[in-house]
């Protein structure tokens, strides 16, 4: 059985950014007991390629993450790290 958050969360960022790849962990249960996770929202990890991407920065690739889910920051989700690369620098071996 799928999560729905998680379901919510891929559609907001297929939808933004139209990823060619896309892995979106959930990782509450490693922060159970953590101020977040009492409040009920999730601990999300992102690795994600997208076109988008190419020639932005790292703040600003987050930034477009954010954005695409700037509705469910706070209540569903808690935490959310990212990975985010442009299809050139996912074979190049770039951060």
């Amino acid at each position: 059985m799928s999560d729905p958050r998680i379901e919510q969360i891929r559609q907001r960022l297929e939808a933004a950014l139209g990823p060619a790849e896309i892995a979106l962990d959930d990782e509450s249960a490693l922060h159970a007991g953590h101020a977040g996770a009492a409040s009920g929202g999730g601990h999300y990890r992102l690795s994600i390629s997208s076109a988008k991407f190419e020639g932005l920065n790292l703040v600003t690739r987050h930034r477009l993450v954010y954005d695409s889910v700037a509705d469910m920051m706070h209540k569903e989700i808690h935490a959310l790290a990212i990975t985010a690369l442009a299809p050139s620098e996912r074979n190049s071996g770039k951060p």
